[in-house]
């Protein structure tokens, strides 16, 4: 084009935006109001221009070329994974994976959980009707039998005349997972069996035998700073300890796999994989690996468990769909999305066939296999990636300076790291910063919970399997949704529902917002709530609270009203119920001076608030 679009627009200025900002900030403190501190370590400034690319090492390399930003292959096809159960039955898991296959799935994973041994006859029944060379095949949960369960799996495959590079195929021997969550190693002699797993494959190129399990860390709760450094330290071991058994750094990282969750922050885990793949080309590289294919991050995704629910399930389809996107959209090499009912029953038809059509969609009809790194010039994004690969470089840094992964953790490192970070969202959670729809915030009113869920399930801790002879204290995988969980769970389980009612009086717009609130507040504990429009009197509104056997009665009306009605409600109402006053007025003060102690608002931790009314209610 001769002309170009937009020619008589002028262009504007940063310092001319900035003005812009502070004149309608009126004095407001630009960076509380607008710089988001992020719980990974760093600012996110309110808007990215290109003049903040300029500072940016990474910025101009292609895909497939170091340091593998922009993607470790040319195009962005990735391997729809399904997970099937092959501990009680390999007839069974067989099948389900032959029926997946036929539905789009094109790699899959049988847990084995820990299992000692698979025959060949066990392998070839496991494995019966699968073309290894259209399907790549994983085993998870592998322990101190991983060489011979890979041995079983190569004289099976050896059978088949399939090529040995057509073949793909993964087993996550991982003793640093099992010492970081149990607290010791999955066997003594893991030095030989890691060996061991790495020459028996060394004829396969496709096939990795040592898994880096950085989902562990998410599971506990971690930043994804956390995530990607200790992740990155732990594979830096396995390099280490490899090359000290005297297998080249070309081959070592030939063999290792990452497998990372996918949290719900959109583009930060977008950036997170970019600077994934940047970090580790480096460190391979640094231990003297020469080939471009071995200093490639092999990543396997899947969607989070630590912010999936029991209760309104259903939403967790929604989490996966948006965790499945910034998987896809980073350029992982695998992904799997989670049924949305596995955190408390094997996975149905129905819920393994929504998980693995939600990927196939965004391949087959919105097409995000179709570009590779989409992402790349994204101000925004490119901005997060060098971020988090900063953050995630120092804390890598930081656990190579205490001798390694392994030693980190014998001192307490890793885990106080994670602790520290867990508790922050555990605290933003229970006071509602951090929202997990349907159970802290927006709950199914009329939800019982389900049918096949027990108290071990919500009780957080109760599916930790620590070691007998921890030589670590491990860390703790759980779900950010437990603690609300076992307090709804409480509600349903006991032989009472509490019945809380809204006493609406006043100016509308304050009674009915506070009304909203109360009752998503009271809920969320399973509470029955009785909403009410408004009531002409207070005295209206407290006769119809106690003909509906009210346990607790929130007061809900403007601050300028409370003063005057809340005594009056408060005397009305005397020990027949709990009145509890919704907001943090004013006259709260005065309030507490004439015996009025309950009130619940924004700033209210919810959780602690809720479990002292199950106390006071007998629950």
């Amino acid at each position: 084009m001769a002309e170009k679009l937009f020619a008589e627009f002028q262009p504007v200025s940063t310092p001319q935006w900035e003005e812009v900002i502070k004149k309608d900030l009126k004095g407001a403190d630009y960076e509380k109001r607008l710089v988001w501190k992020t719980r990974e370590g760093f600012a996110v400034r309110p808007y990215y221009r290109a003049e903040d690319l300029t500072n940016l090492k990474h910025i101009g390399s292609e895909p497939a070329a170091f340091p593998f930003v922009r993607g470790t292959k040319v195009n962005n096809k990735w391997l729809v994974r399904q997970g099937y159960s092959a501990i009680e039955s390999f007839e069974k898991a067989n099948k389900q994976a032959v029926d997946g296959i036929s539905k789009g799935v094109d790699s899959i994973a049988f847990c084995i959980d820990g299992k000692k041994e698979i025959s060949i006859e066990e392998m070839a029944v496991l494995l019966k009707d699968i073309e290894l060379s259209k399907t790549e095949v994983n085993f998870e949960g592998c322990s101190c039998a991983a060489a011979q369960i890979i041995e079983s799996f190569i004289e099976h495959a050896s059978t088949t005349g399939v090529p040995a590079s057509q073949i793909k195929a993964s087993f996550d021997f991982d003793p640093l997972n099992t010492l970081t969550t149990t607290g010791n190693f999955c066997c003594q002699d893991y030095l030989t069996t890691l060996k061991e797993c790495v020459n028996i494959s060394k004829d396969y190129p496709n096939i990795r035998v040592i898994g880096v399990e950085g989902y562990a860390f998410n599971d506990a709760g971690s930043t994804i700073v956390q995530s990607l450094g200790f992740a990155l330290a732990a594979g830096s071991e396995y390099l280490q300890i490899l090359k000290e058994a005297g297998i080249s750094a070309d081959l070592a990282a030939s063999k290792i796999k990452f497998t990372f969750a996918i949290g719900p922050n959109y583009f930060m885990e977008i950036a997170k994989f970019r600077a994934a793949r940047l970090l580790w080309a480096n460190i391979v590289k640094e231990y003297g690996a020469n080939n471009l294919d071995s200093q490639k991050i092999n990543v396997h995704a899947a969607t989070s468990q630590w912010n999936m629910t029991v209760y309104d399930t259903y939403v967790n389809m929604l989490r996966g769909t948006t965790e499945a996107m910034s998987g896809a959209l980073a350029g992982v090499d695998s992904l799997e999305v989670l049924p949305f009912d596995c955190t408390f029953r094997e996975a149905s038809e129905f819920s393994n066939r929504i998980a693995r059509n939600t990927q196939i969609i965004l391949k087959e009809e919105v097409h995000l296999d179709k570009i590779t790194d989409p992402a790349a010039g994204s101000y925004y994004i490119e901005n997060l990636t060098a971020s988090i690969a900063q953050q995630a470089w120092k804390l890598f840094l930081a656990t190579e300076e205490k001798g390694g992964y392994i030693k980190s953790l014998k001192e307490g490192y890793i885990q106080s790291e994670i602790k520290a970070a867990s508790a922050k969202r555990d605290m933003n959670i229970a006071t509602r910063r951090e929202i997990l729809l349907g159970t802290n915030q927006y709950p199914n009113f009329s939800e019982k919970a389900p049918k096949d869920l027990t108290l071990n399930i919500v009780t957080r801790g109760a599916d930790v399997q620590k070691s007998n002879t921890p030589i670590v204290e491990p860390i703790e995988k759980y779900r950010g949704a437990q603690a609300f969980e076992a307090l709804r769970f409480a509600t349903d389980s006991s032989d009472k529902q509490p019945t809380v009612f809204m006493l609406t009086f006043g100016n509308l717009a304050f009674c009915r917002a506070r009304a909203q609130f109360a009752s998503n507040f009271f809920a969320v504990a399973g509470f029955a709530v009785k909403d009410n429009n408004r009531f002409a009197t207070v005295q209206d509104g407290v006769k119809a609270a106690l003909e509906a056997k009210a346990h607790i009665i929130v007061a809900c009306s403007s601050d300028d009203e409370y003063a005057t009605s809340v005594p009056e409600i408060h005397k009305l109402v005397g020990d027949k119920a709990i009145l509890v006053v919704a907001g943090d007025p004013a006259c709260k003060e005065d309030l507490i001076a004439t015996g009025i102690n309950n009130f619940i608002s924004v700033k209210s931790n919810v959780l602690e608030t809720l479990k002292q009314y199950q106390t006071q209610l007998g629950i």
